[in-house]
């Protein structure tokens, strides 16, 4: 079964696509979303062709990505309809299509965002998160965009330097710039300066959420950050593998609350804000999300060590908690929270796999 088939998800998708939003915005524009097949990118486009669906938005959706064959696969309920369009595309080079029309919305999403990319592809991991967001920049400015959304990221803040327990958008911890790890928050740092530098002098409209650590249904199999792992553990009904002593403390989201907030931001987000997507009631320490994981499918965690590729990928952060309230001041908030939302994660993955 594929996830778009699946009933659970399609619920909570469908629950997306009914928010209390200005939605009109969206009728009879196009939106351009890069990182199409990922797991918030695919997520965003089920919800836009369900809104197109149910309310007849007429929004057509054009999606950026590598691999077209990947693409069909997991877009084939809506391929062949008029409303959207996949453009095959390496996000290092200008965005130059014929095939594109007039492009109202612009969501970038593309980038590496897991450990392992960070260690084996240091390169593209910077090169995508700021050359890759030029283009970007420099279609939507091409096509007057009425806006552009750069999705950053909860790695920004870097290592909480022990004054604060929650980080608002105007706190900046420590990250070593002179380190392999540091390629990606330091690109994302420099991304979101890129944007400033398009709304001063190029006049462009740009938003910029912050997600948190995302998981759910969409996760795409190679994905090698830690919750991703623990869940296909559980999946497979195996022992979680928990390669630290868990004290890591963060925030997650469940990827259809992600979707939630970003349509907030597009819609109603103020530009040039950040605006992070986050709830208190999904914070918790990787140690107790791996004992969720096991408790859920009845396994228990076991501890190993990581090689020394994985340990380079991954974050020096401790203690990165968000605080989400400028968000749910506008109006967002997340549907669930880390108890709920892990095992229904599982559960929809593995009707998938049946």
């Amino acid at each position: 079964m594929k996830v778009f088939e699946n009933t659970m998800y399609w619920e909570d998708v469908a629950f997306d696509a009914e928010l209390d939003l200005p939605w009109d915005k969206f009728q009879d524009k196009a939106i351009l979303i890069s990182g199409a097949t990922g797991l918030v990118g695919s997520c965003f486009i089920d919800v836009i062709m369900q809104r197109n669906k149910t309310k007849g938005m007429n929004c057509k959706v054009y999606a950026l990505g590598r691999t077209e064959a990947k693409a069909k696969e997991r877009f084939a309920y809506c391929w062949d309809g008029g409303l959207f369009q996949f453009i095959p595309y390496d996000i290092n080079k200008p965005l130059v299509r014929d095939e594109i029309g007039d492009v109202d919305y612009i969501l970038h999403l593309a980038s590496n965002t897991h450990p392992m990319a960070y260690s084996t592809d240091p390169i593209g991991t910077i090169t995508t998160n700021i050359i890759g967001l030029q283009n970007m920049l420099e279609f939507a400015v091409a096509h007057h965009a009425r806006r552009v959304a750069f999705t950053s990221s909860n790695e920004i803040y870097g290592e909480n330097r022990g004054d604060v327990e929650l980080f608002d958008e105007h706190y900046c911890g420590y990250i070593d710039s002179n380190t392999l790890r540091a390629g990606y928050p330091e690109s994302k740092r420099c991304g979101e300066a890129l944007c400033q530098a398009y709304i001063r002098q190029k006049g462009l409209d740009v938003v910029v959420p912050r997600p948190t650590r995302s998981y759910g249904p969409t996760m795409l199999m190679s994905d090698t950050k830690a919750i991703s792992q623990f869940i296909r553990k559980a999946v497979a009904g195996e022992d979680i593998v928990l390669k630290s002593e868990g004290t890591q403390f963060y925030s997650y989201t469940y990827v259809t609350d992600t979707v939630a907030g970003l349509l907030t931001i597009l819609l109603c987000g103020e530009c040039g804000e950040a605006y992070n997507i986050a709830h208190e009631a999904s914070d918790i320490m990787l140690k107790d999300l791996a004992a969720i994981l096991a408790e859920t499918v009845g396994r228990k965690v076991v501890f190993e060590i990581p090689d020394e590729v994985e340990r380079a990928g991954y974050s020096t952060a401790t203690k990165a908690r968000l605080d989400g309230s400028k968000l749910q001041a506008l109006g967002w908030k997340a549907r669930y929270d880390i108890q709920t939302g892990i095992p229904r994660t599982v559960e929809i993955l593995r009707q998938c796999a049946d």
